[in-house]
């Protein structure tokens, strides 16, 4: 990988980082083709990124971003997982890393504060924004709900009666 290309990488690792709310670094060692491909799979489907990255270049990337403070994080095989979502990339990587061994967590960071590893797990069991948009949703509408049953319910029971009414003078 020549000069150019390793600055083309770093300013792309770095825009990704500036533009994300929440970064997991994790360690992998040992995992194959196919869980590294599972694990991506599961990045993408959460709303996440995940890439591998050469220390010395995330490092560098990270120069200038609210996550500047994670760079003695990065010693030994290290993987990023990244998102805009505060919880989608601490929730993918802490689901995979239960099911396999060959990933860990090392730490992380949101909107600028560090985390450690038990601070990732915690940040991995908060409902996700989606799941918090549908509970405050679900809020809003429920008295919306009720009162239109309420308001229809006198309706009803009067239809009611008069059907029975006039059942009970047919036969």
């Amino acid at each position: 990988m020549d000069r150019t290309q390793k600055q083309a990488l770093v300013e792309t690792l770095q825009a990704d980082l500036a533009s994300s709310a929440c970064i997991v670094v994790t360690h992998q060692s040992g995992m194959s083709v196919a869980e590294a491909t599972q694990l991506r799979r599961q990045m993408r489907e959460a709303g996440a990124g995940f890439r591998v990255t050469k220390n010395r270049l995330a490092k560098r990337a990270l120069e200038g971003t609210g996550f500047a403070s994670l760079a003695p994080l990065f010693t030994g095989p290290t993987a990023i997982a990244f998102s805009h979502d505060p919880v989608a990339a601490a929730k993918a990587a802490v689901t995979f890393a239960n099911r396999n061994d060959k990933l860990t967590i090392v730490g992380g960071g949101l909107a600028g504060q560090a985390l450690d590893a038990a601070g990732v797990r915690a940040l991995a069991s908060l409902p996700s924004l989606d799941e918090l948009r549908g509970k405050i949703i679900g809020l809003i509408q429920a008295p919306a709900t009720k009162l239109a049953g309420l308001l229809q319910a006198p309706g009803a029971q009067i239809a009611r009666v008069v059907a029975a009414h006039a059942s009970a003078e047919g036969d």
